[in-house]
């Protein structure tokens, strides 16, 4: 198992980009917006022995 699709991503922005920094950021936000809570990685309880 591992991370699900588009919650990860990665993109090469120029600090002369700053255009497309938003734009990839807004894309980002929504992708993951879109996906809802991650719950993967979150332990809900804790077994006591």
């Amino acid at each position: 198992m591992g991370i699900e699709p588009g919650r990860l991503q990665f993109s090469w922005i120029s600090s002369a980009e700053a255009t497309k920094f938003v734009e990839v950021a807004q894309a980002v936000t929504e992708t993951v917006k879109a996906l809802g809570p991650n719950t993967h990685f979150v332990k809900h309880e804790a077994k006591v022995a």
